[in-house]
């Protein structure tokens, strides 16, 4: 694209011979004398140089305006740079996170279900102790009822 700024097949217009003949009448004689285009002067009319200042300014706010491009876009790709390397610094913490997550998921399913199966079997036994606790019921009936019968035979009247 910079060679095309360069090579531009549309150079900067240049006034036609009448206007430059009507804005300084000092040419219209030296470009009757020969069929060859005059040498410029080197004493420019006011407003050619009022032109070429004002086409300096312009290029000059041109440069600014490059060099703060060529600016920002360094600065964009510095930053860009940064973020991405924190990126992947950050993708393989993340990696690693998830890595370890998962073990530890792992381990607390494999203890979860290890406490499945301890809370299965208590129960299996409690219903064993089920059955004791019924005949000790009935135990406990008989024993009252022998310790009231033992109390009514000492207490007689």
């Amino acid at each position: 694209m910079e060679a095309d700024a360069t090579t531009s097949p549309n150079p900067p217009p240049t006034p036609a011979p009448e206007e430059a003949l009507q804005e300084d009448p000092s040419l219209l004689s030296s470009s009757s004398s020969s069929s060859a285009p005059a040498p410029v002067a080197t004493a420019a009319p006011p407003e050619a140089r009022k032109v070429a200042a004002a086409m300096e300014a312009v290029e000059r706010d041109a440069v600014a305006i490059a060099e703060s491009y060529a600016s920002l876009f360094a600065s964009l790709r510095i930053a860009l740079s940064n973020v991405t390397s924190t990126s992947a610094e950050n993708m393989e913490c993340l990696g690693e996170v998830v890595g370890r997550l998962q073990e530890s998921a792992l381990e607390a399913s494999s203890k979860g279900n290890k406490y499945i199966h301890s809370c299965l079997r208590l129960n299996e036994e409690m219903r064993g102790l089920e059955s004791l606790s019924i005949q000790l019921k009935i135990m406990r009936k008989n024993i009252d009822s022998l310790d009231l019968a033992v109390d009514r035979l000492l207490h007689l009247p």
